[in-house]
């Protein structure tokens, strides 16, 4: 009997009431494992562009890829809506627009490129319908059609010729939804003390804080994400869990990997709600504003310039922004901000590089020959005095000093708490993959 590959996108399921989309996933994995299948990858969980205004907190999608009959497609199609319906019927979603895209074979050209730009860009609803039509893929929605955008973008990135990790989720039993997360914090520490860099993004030791549990009333337990899918299971079991766990799963995702951004040579190029890399020279002397942000100004090649703010969460990081001085030569990465009344068009810094510093240069009053007291000036192009013993001077002009820079060029972020899904940590960098694993390992979910 010939076999197809379906591929199964679902996006906008997360509801302040508990939704989550990836805790659908689970449950549809646990469901079609029962049935006459193959699960030819980990359920893909894909980050898409993290600046658009009306995503979910996360922005993130899942598609499910399976071998099976061609016979059997329709009857798993049906399945899977029965159980996204009944799922989505628990939660009530006033904002939310759930939906479910089918497609069986071969990803298409049109279908990747699709998914690029969702992950990179704005996209309208109404190009998401064409590339349905176009690939002849199926789309179903509930509440709106809003997420189909990211339930066929979710099917049009299989990672497999692009970076990407893993993360280990674990979901709560219901009765524990909106109460205090119970995870030992000192296994979490020895934990990730125990994985090096393998895992990432557990703990911000600058604050003491775990980072692998969320705080809303959603189904997430907890997540850990690592370097492949066997490292994440494995520092799973070293964690110390306090209440009932009712199921978890090992995603391969494009998470921590810079997907997002796009290099831009010049400031005309760069729009709202891109994720952009933008190389230029530091324009204006950084500054500090309400709030505790931080703002300076990049100009490119053209001179044209972008100011670009570095918000009071990124902690530690707005003292390395702060240090900046007009010539320096930067790339500047991060999401942009709309024009508003108030602002043009802004990049919101997610990470630094400093490629070179520019020399310190400040003039100081001269020293009095007579005394050696430093000497004030009378005013602009007018004679200096020394207040210490009264010698006056028309001769003598301003010192010329370099100032030693304590910055050093390289590549600076934020603490861990302030990161992103998509941004990539120091630690990621000479770890990127660009072929899918061989295999899936035995044990990657429960039940």
């Amino acid at each position: 009997m010939k076999k197809t590959v379906l591929h199964i996108g679902l996006d906008d399921v997360d509801s302040p009431e508990g939704g989550c989309t990836t805790h659908l996933a689970s449950i549809l994995v646990e469901k079609l494992s029962k049935e006459a299948l193959k699960f030819i990858d980990y359920p893909n969980l894909i980050r898409l562009n993290p600046n658009i205004p009306w995503k979910t907190r996360g922005n993130g999608a899942v598609a499910l890829r399976i071998l099976v009959n061609e016979n059997f497609v329709d009857r798993i199609i049906n399945n899977v809506l029965h159980v996204v319906v009944k799922y989505i019927g628990e939660f009530s979603k006033e904002k939310s627009q759930p939906s479910a895209v089918f497609f069986t074979g071969n990803i298409p050209s049109k279908l990747r490129w699709f998914s690029r730009k969702t992950v990179k860009d704005i996209v309208p609803l109404n190009l998401a319908f064409k590339v349905v039509e176009k690939v002849k893929a199926k789309a179903i929605s509930f509440n709106g059609k809003r997420g189909v955008i990211g339930a066929l973008a979710a099917i049009g990135e299989p990672l497999d010729n692009t970076d990407y990790t893993f993360e280990l989720i674990a979901y709560r039993a219901e009765e524990n939804y909106g109460k205090p997360r119970l995870i030992s914090k000192e296994s979490v520490l020895e934990m990730d003390k125990l994985f090096g860099t393998q895992t990432f993004l557990n703990v911000d030791y600058e604050i003491g804080k775990v980072l692998i549990t969320p705080h809303g009333p959603d189904p997430v337990l907890l997540g850990i994400r690592g370097e492949n899918a066997e490292i994440v299971l494995e520092a799973f079991k070293k964690i110390k869990v306090l209440e009932p766990i009712e199921r978890w799963v090992i995603f391969r995702t494009n998470q921590a990997t810079d997907m997002h951004l796009a290099e831009v040579k010049y400031v005309k190029e760069i729009k709202p709600y891109m994720s952009v890399i933008l190389k230029g020279y530091v324009y204006e002397k950084p500054k500090t504003i309400r709030g505790g942000h931080v703002v300076f100004s990049v100009s490119d090649s053209l001179e044209d310039t972008i100011s670009c703010i570095a918000y009071e969460p990124t902690g530690s990081f707005r003292n390395i922004v702060k240090q900046l001085i007009p010539g320096d030569v930067v790339k500047v990465y991060g999401g942009t901000r709309p024009p508003s009344p108030t602002h043009e068009i802004t990049i919101n810094l997610e990470k630094l590089e400093i490629l070179k510093l520019a020399e310190h240069i400040a003039y100081r009053n001269p020293k009095c020959p007579n005394c050696g007291k430093t000497m004030k000036s009378a005013g602009k192009n007018k004679e200096f005095k020394c207040t210490n013993c009264g010698f006056k001077s028309k001769t003598l002009s301003k010192i010329c000093i370099k100032i030693p820079r304590k910055l050093r060029p390289g590549l600076y972020t934020p603490p861990p708490r302030a990161f992103r899904h998509l941004m990539k940590p120091l630690q990621r960098y000479g770890k990127e993959k660009k072929t899918p694993p061989k295999n899936i390992i035995p044990k990657w979910h429960h039940p």
